[in-house]
């Protein structure tokens, strides 16, 4: 079964073509990611511009012509923070449909956080482990993790939760110039850890954590010395909280075109980067984690699965 998966994102919109056999296992046809932004300003206005919305609706028509390119048994397409948030999202979803045949499902933020993990871990090799699977994206942060430390299992309770934290979202709110003052990360912090404060319960870190999304992906070519995305190398890299925090420390005092200059993986990213890492080094150090996992796959991949488990039911 050949399923194309459309993740309509803050920051970026992806394009995942795969094909899944009756075990549920994914094989990558195609995937590509474009950079348009559709959350810039809605932090702030609730509302998708006319500018952003131009720019998704050019990408949305390169993915419908792709699709049709291919024989697909199914197509589904997810709007997730920008979407939730903005006042004028419906019209957004209809002017899409009408223009590009792509109707717009906006999932939940709990939604989001049970098929990220279930697409990230579709892709690790260690199914005996127990995960939690972070993901930083552009407007929030999904969490997803069962109830008890356990290898995951379909019957097993999931717990997932969705931070009202992004890469684009922190960027719009605090770092008004960048690189960024000192004070400008200390606010940025304590709204971070504000966040995280009502959550101080969860005792998570006897887990492995993995990692989906730019703010990881990025951080992993950065570390590696890479200047081109190489999928082979940056599924499974281990980033540890120390690596972590030495970036975070590079990138604070750097001017995004000067992180563009450190490799093209940060392209579109290089404004942004500087408060991923914030949030993926805040989220380590406060809920105990030494070391992320990074993963390549994400909701995208979940919702393939989501997919194929419709049609296995039928």
């Amino acid at each position: 079964m050949k399923i194309a998966s459309i993740d309509i994102g803050t920051n970026t919109v992806l394009l995942l073509i795969a094909e899944i056999d009756a075990k549920g296992t994914i094989t990558t046809l195609l995937d590509v990611l474009r950079l348009p932004r559709l959350g810039e300003g809605v932090d702030s206005d609730l509302n998708i511009s006319q500018e952003s919305t131009q720019r998704v609706e050019a990408v949305l028509m390169e993915y419908a012509s792709l699709i049709k390119q291919r024989q697909i048994d199914h197509v589904v397409a997810c709007g997730t923070s920008a979407l939730r948030d903005a006042s004028n999202s419906d019209e957004f979803i209809e002017r899409m449909n009408k223009t590009t045949g792509i109707r717009i499902e906006i999932l939940s933020g709990a939604d989001e956080a049970l098929w990220t993990f279930k697409g990230a871990i579709s892709g690790m090799a260690g199914a005996s482990e127990s995960y939690a699977v972070l993901d930083i994206g552009g407007g929030s942060t999904e969490i997803s993790f069962s109830d008890e430390a356990v290898p995951y299992h379909p019957a097993v309770a999931m717990h997932r939760h969705s931070f009202q934290l992004g890469s684009v979202r922190i960027t719009e709110r605090f770092f008004k110039k960048q690189p960024p003052f000192v004070f400008d990360l200390y606010y940025a912090k304590k709204n971070i850890a504000a966040e995280f404060s009502a959550f101080s319960s969860w005792n998570i870190a006897n887990r492995s954590l993995v990692g989906v999304a730019g703010t990881v992906t990025t951080l992993a070519c950065l570390e590696m010395g890479l200047m081109d995305f190489d999928r082979e190398k940056v599924s499974g890299y281990i980033l540890s909280l120390k690596t972590i925090q030495k970036w975070l420390s590079t990138l604070s005092a750097l001017a995004p075109n000067d992180i563009r200059q450190l490799s093209n993986t940060t392209y579109g990213r290089e404004d942004i980067l500087t408060a991923g890492t914030l949030i993926l080094s805040e989220f380590m150090s406060f809920f105990g984690f030494q070391n992320i996992i990074v993963s390549e796959r994400g909701v995208r991949y979940g919702l393939v699965l989501r997919e194929w488990e419709k049609t296995m039911k039928k």
